[in-house]
């Protein structure tokens, strides 16, 4: 009896329908969680990133000194370092070509700008899917559930009494869909919602360094 109303027992005797959402939607739960893992590190990475660098920049050093550091790393530059780097090597560019301070500022304003859309894109990468997982987890798992439910009903089309232990497999087999898609949606929607908060402080930060950043330029003490 216990083997009988096992859940192991219940998802291999479903209908191939309910298994194929079942199964569609343990993909979509390990696709959320892969996405959760590498999201959640990568973020951590980038506030790291931006504090030491945030330390290195106002250390006192000059531009220059704190360009070849971050040249000699021989690594791409993400983040704050990243957003510095456009900036400075905009800067180079215009003052090698002689141009006038508000064209140079207005130049590195927008290297800043598209590096910055740039990083924002690469973070923001995985939420989109996320956010469907999270949407449609549920009516997946509903449809599974209602789908089953009206095979155990119409299975009781043929049969003259019908009792509880006919149709409780099936309404338990059907109702394992919906708790899968709910396994699905919850983590990934917990997962949108704090990645986008934490998106958005990190972008944040992004955007007041590059202020800062204009700001020494504008007032001459950028050094070459």
């Amino acid at each position: 009896m216990p083997t009988e109303i096992s859940i192991v027992h219940l998802i291999a005797e479903a209908s191939l329908l309910v298994q194929a959402v079942m199964l569609l939607l343990l993909f979509a739960s390990v696709v959320s969680w892969a996405v959760i893992i590498e999201k959640r590190g990568t973020l951590r990475r980038r506030r790291r990133d931006a504090n030491d660098f945030e330390e290195q920049f106002w250390s006192g050093g000059t531009l220059a000194e704190i360009y070849r550091s971050i040249s000699e790393e021989g690594e791409d530059s993400d983040g704050l370092e990243g957003l510095f780097r456009a900036g400075y090597d905009e800067l180079t560019r215009q003052r090698q070509q002689d141009r006038n301070p508000e064209d140079q500022i207005a130049a590195v304003q927008r290297a800043m700008r598209v590096q910055l859309r740039r990083e924002v894109d690469r973070l923001e990468s995985g939420l989109p899917l996320l956010a469907t997982i999270g949407s449609t987890s549920p009516y997946v798992g509903l449809f599974g559930t209602v789908w089953g439910i009206m095979n155990a009903f119409i299975a009781l089309g043929g049969v003259k009494q019908a009792t509880l232990a006919m149709v409780a497999p099936g309404i338990a087999e059907a109702l394992i869909a919906t708790a899968m898609g709910l396994f699905a949606a919850i983590p990934a929607v917990i997962g949108y919602n704090a990645f986008t908060s934490l998106m958005e402080r990190l972008e944040s930060r992004y955007v007041t360094f590059m202020e800062e950043f204009t700001g020494i330029l504008e007032r001459g003490i950028g050094r070459k």
